[in-house]
């Protein structure tokens, strides 16, 4: 009877729906109550991680998961008649059993609530600190080195039969693992050289050797005079304007590095440049003076006939062709092709441009009699190439997870480039599968661990994957993790990341031992002051992970131990074991396993806690930083009349501060939440999801403009090209438009609009202050 009615009294009084370790203490002076919380030490970190609960007490157990919070109004009336109807024939048989004889045996009750299980058959997951401790344990150098000689390929372009060999490597040992592996196909376009070698001439001779080329260049000759423009960046070309030099008609000649090869064509071609010309310098590498450079100059990844859309096989489209790709040609020379060309350059100083080391050479910028002639005859051709998978599903939401991939292909041996990425994505899908097995790992969300083909052309085997599941990964992938490039020296750690990934980066940092000095973390001994301004570096497009990112909508993590001094030999035929480890002093296989420790902690912190470790508070400050700049610059251009004053910031301020309420909601809900009730957590976590993929435009098309990111994308949708265009009007530039302005600074401003609505939760949570 006592206990009938203590359980119908915990329904009508409200206590919380499920169990829970919180202990809510109202204060009765309205808005200001109090929330006191007692959570387990992950927990604590995961409030954290979202802003909330630096003082938290801790307490380390098993989490057994709730199933008491499903109750809606029918369950709890059926609850009340159930009980109803047990008090009843409780009475009425004990009632007929005092009358009849005494002989029956007493009913015992358990004493305590311990003899009763909370859940049967939950799982019990591990503590955080054990995970921890087991990654670094299982993850070996040893198993690493060996798994490093067996990648290890001489020869494995993609869609040849060294790529195909790994890629069936990868597959069985994914089936030893258990993993369920499978692959999807794609036929793609790349160019590759044609049997009549690529020339450059200069002043009508042929100059040495082109063995190098860059895949989807303009097939055809161009000629012009010589015009030298250090590293062909925008700022670059904006000097030579003030130097009064023409770059119309010019064979242009830039230093590799800085940016992408594509960026630097295309920065030359919107300037009528006739051809471009790409070689490394000494100032920036420490290679001979005949290595080839291999690279392709699309602006954009993927496969550019197939720009927007999946290259799966039978599938009918009408042919089409990216706006990425050049309409000039370019290629690669060797450093002994820039001496034999620019020693013999006229043209005024360079000056500060002259900071070069090819031997003999003045740096000058060249005249109209240095003419050079440039004849590419690469061939397109059609591949057929395999991305390769496996999984570890999840316990609790399967339907959710984080994609660790590398890139499979390379020019050459690509060591560094991709052998030493596939074995740790090798290796961490055994570590961890091992953890599950003998150690009692249950990871909440599931794992995908991915190999990618044809990296070298721009990212084309992971681009085509995202196509064609464009329209749900944002909303099932947590996040991905690249391994590509890991491991290309020793000096330094950099890493570009999503906002929203920042504070685990960090955190995941200060666990790993850094490999030059184990008495120090990562954190400590790489990190300066300021842990963002020292290890964050932008996303270019470049970028491993920049295709996730600006245009599936998916928080991506990239990162390397590199080089403060050289840029490492990546395209070329010097990518090799022995030179990797002359740029990491014979410590590869350690910075390897420090690597593998970043990417797995990463991944399994991601799939371990019950709220998912993305802090939506650190888009704010970049969002007030653009808006800010925005504001500042349409204000002094209505004051100077070259803006309508009846174009006014407000919506854009109403934005950012929809931004902010919603963030502050976010966490407001989380202190008040029960973190027990995986349900709740996931409903959370659905928000915490959608940040991401509500930054990109809704309104721009991703075939025509790939990257809809307005942050971190590129393209008149961005926030970054407002900015520009506003530079365009005070400027007084033809290019100028104020209606096309107005047009691109409202959408903008709904997007932001609609990310903070989706932030917000549902529509009856939504203030529509704008």
């Amino acid at each position: 009877m006592d206990q009938a009615r203590t359980t119908i009294s915990k329904i009508f009084n409200g206590e919380p729906r499920s169990y829970t370790r919180f202990n809510l203490t109202q204060n009765m002076e309205g808005d200001n109550s109090q929330v006191e919380m007692k959570l387990s030490s992950d927990m604590d970190e995961e409030v954290e991680a979202n802003g909330v609960g630096e003082n938290m007490n801790q307490h380390n157990g098993p989490y057994y998961p709730s199933k008491l919070s499903q109750r809606s109004p029918r369950n709890i009336c059926f609850i009340v008649i159930g009980i109803l109807l047990l008090f009843i024939s409780g009475y009425l048989i004990g009632y007929l059993s005092h009358g009849g004889k005494n002989n029956t045996k007493p009913v015992t009750c358990p004493d305590t609530v311990e003899n009763i299980p909370l859940v049967a058959d939950a799982p019990v997951f591990l503590d955080w600190s054990d995970i921890r401790a087991l990654l670094k344990k299982k993850l070996t150098t040893s198993n690493i080195k060996n798994t490093l000689r067996e990648f290890s390929s001489a020869n494995h372009q993609a869609g040849t039969s060294g790529d195909e060999a790994l890629a069936n490597n990868i597959v069985e040992k994914f089936k030893a693992l258990r993993m369920a592996p499978w692959t999807d196909e794609h036929y793609v376009k790349i160019e590759v050289p044609s049997s009549s070698n690529n020339r450059v001439l200069f002043r009508g001779n042929a100059v040495g050797s082109t063995e190098g080329f860059l895949a989807y260049s303009a097939a055809r000759t161009a000629e012009g005079p010589a015009l030298y423009a250090h590293y062909g960046r925008s700022e670059d070309f904006r000097r030579l304007e003030d130097l009064k030099v023409d770059v119309n008609g010019k064979v242009v000649l830039v230093r590799a590095g800085k940016i992408g090869f594509a960026e630097k064509v295309a920065n030359a071609e919107r300037l009528n440049a006739s051809a471009v010309l790409i070689y490394p310098d000494l100032v920036d590498y420490k290679i001979n003076y005949d290595t080839a450079l291999f690279g392709h100059v699309h602006l954009g990844t993927g496969d550019p006939y197939t720009p927007g859309f999946p290259s799966f096989n039978h599938t009918q489209f009408p042919p089409a062709r990216s706006s990425g790709l050049p309409n000039i040609p370019a290629q690669t020379i060797t450093m002994r092709q820039a001496t034999e060309i620019m020693k013999k350059m006229g043209g005024q100083d360079s000056r500060d441009w002259s900071d070069g080391l090819l031997r003999d050479v003045l740096y000058r910028l060249g005249d109209d009699g240095d003419v050079i002639t440039v004849e590419v005859n690469n061939v397109l051709t059609e591949k057929k190439i395999h991305n390769v998978f496996g999984v570890i599903k999840g316990y609790v939401d399967a339907d959710q997870y984080v994609v660790i991939g590398a890139q499979r292909d390379a020019w050459g041996s690509g060591y560094a480039r991709s052998t030493v990425g596939t074995s740790l994505l090798v290796e961490l899908a055994k570590t961890i599968t091992n953890m599950i097995k003998n150690d009692g790992l249950k990871p909440k969300r599931s794992i995908v661990f991915a190999s990618w083909s044809a990296g070298e052309f721009g990212h084309v085997g992971a681009t085509e994957w995202l196509e064609g599941y464009l329209t749900s990964l944002n909303m099932k992938v947590v996040s991905y993790i690249s391994l590509d490039g890991v491991v290309s020296g020793s000096e330094s750690f950099k890493a570009s990341a999503s906002p929203l990934l920042y504070e685990l980066i960090a955190s995941t940092m200060k666990q790993v031992s850094s490999p030059i000095d184990e008495t120090k973390s990562l954190h400590e001994h790489f990190s300066a002051s300021n842990w963002e301004n020292s290890i964050i570096e932008p996303m270019g497009l470049s970028d491993s992970i920049y295709t996730f990112q600006t245009f599936s909508g998916v928080p991506s993590f990239s990162f390397r131990f590199t080089s403060s001094s050289k840029l490492y030999p990546y395209g070329t035929f010097e990518d090799t074991e022995q030179n990797l480890d002359r740029y990491t002093s014979d410590k590869t296989v350690k910075l390897a396993k420090a690597a593998g420790e970043v990417a797995g902690l990463v991944t399994l912190r991601l799939v371990h806690d019950h709220l998912i470790r993305l802090n939506v508070a650190k888009y704010t400050n970049l969002i007030h930083k653009y808006v800010s700049q925005i504001s500042s610059k349409v204000e002094t251009l209505q004051g100077s009349g070259r803006l309508p004053n009846n174009l006014t910031v407000l919506w854009l301020l109403s934005a950012q501060g929809s931004y902010d309420r919603a963030t502050s909601a976010l966490v407001t809900a989380i202190r008040n939440s029960n973190l027990d009730d995986l349900e709740q957590c996931r409903i959370i976590n659905n928000r915490i999801m959608r940040v991401e993929g509500n930054l990109l435009s809704p309104f721009v098309s991703p075939r025509e403009s790939a990257f809809r990111h307005i942050l971190l994308g590129s393209g008149e949708h961005t926030l970054a090209a407002l900015l520009d265009h506003l530079n365009t009007i005070k400027e007084g530039l033809e290019s100028a438009n104020v209606d096309q302005f107005k047009n691109q600074f409202a959408l903008a401003t709904w997007t932001i609009q609609g990310c903070a609505n989706a932030l917000a939760g549902e529509v009856w949570d939504l203030d529509n202050q704008i």
